[in-house]
């Protein structure tokens, strides 16, 4: 089955002091574009967050957030007592004052608090690390449920593809009798008299340029091959881009070699339709 690439996640856990928020999104791109931002305090362990973060998601440009929300009265901000009072000495000498006032001016001051680095605590860590599970859980199916609705999408343009190839099957016997006509009346305003075999060995070998059924066969293989890939076990967009571009092939070909209205409309109403499979595959994990 198919994957997209455009995926969102989130987890949210409560901890006795802390509340901790975890957001994963992810767009398309060409191969794994990885962005994490976490707290300074959990710095140590980013690394083996982004090793979770890429064996999940393998490819797109994600954007992985952790947020952390103190509710207790735990805080690592402390009052620099020995700085505070340091001020508070020197400003009373400048300015008269109470205490309290002087208090006030003092802890606007540089140095006035300082943070203590906060050791991680591991089953803490272990509760995040669940969370961010939960997360790529939450993403992953998104992203599960976008490659089914595109999956689907896929097939009923590869579905109009295959009918306007059989439209032009239809009209081919039309096509070259077509062909025919033109060259016989062409030979005829000529005024000149020809021999009929030769005539028509010329146009055999004329004909034979104009045949399609090679590009035909290739092109209803391609269209075959499309839809077992997208129902393989695997998600690879760059396979689905491969056979759009062996499928354009052919396509092309059909319409250089058609030398006929009806088939020409045929062939852009087929590329149209290849089009708008090659833009969705660009999301496609």
């Amino acid at each position: 089955m198919i994957q997209s690439m455009t995926g969102y996640g989130k987890s949210v856990i409560q901890l006795p002091t802390k509340k901790i928020t975890v957001e994963v999104k992810s767009l398309n791109s060409k191969s794994l574009d990885l962005n994490t931002r976490v707290p300074s305090s959990y710095r140590e362990k980013e690394l083996q967050i982004r090793t979770m973060l890429a064996t999940s998601l393998t490819r797109g440009k994600v954007d992985f957030n952790l947020f952390v929300e103190m509710t207790g009265e735990e805080t690592t901000t402390k009052l620099n007592e020995v700085v505070v009072k340091q001020y508070i000495e020197q400003l009373s000498k400048v300015v008269d004052g109470d205490k309290t006032e002087l208090l006030k001016m003092a802890v606007r001051l540089p140095d006035a608090f300082k943070t203590e680095r906060e050791e991680i605590d591991e089953n803490e860590f272990t509760e995040i690390l669940k969370a961010v599970k939960e997360a790529l859980v939450e993403i992953n199916k998104y992203r599960s449920d976008e490659g089914e609705v595109l999956k689907q999408d896929f097939l009923q343009r590869v579905d109009l593809i295959e009918t306007y190839l059989e439209e032009v099957l239809t009209i081919d016997g039309q096509r070259i009798e077509n062909v025919r006509e033109r060259l016989r009346n062409a030979v005829n305003d000529l005024k000149e008299k020809i021999d009929e075999n030769r005539f028509e060995q010329e146009l055999i070998y004329y004909l034979e340029k104009y045949d399609i059924t090679e590009e035909k066969v290739r092109l209803q293989n391609h269209l075959n091959y499309f839809r077992e890939a997208i129902n393989s076990e695997d998600s690879n967009g760059k396979k689905l881009n491969f056979i759009t571009q062996e499928i354009g092939r052919e396509i092309n070909t059909i319409g250089s070699k058609s030398n006929f209205a009806l088939m020409q409309q045929l062939v852009v109403q087929m590329k149209d339709e290849l089009e708008k499979i090659k833009e969705q595959a660009l999301n496609v994990l």
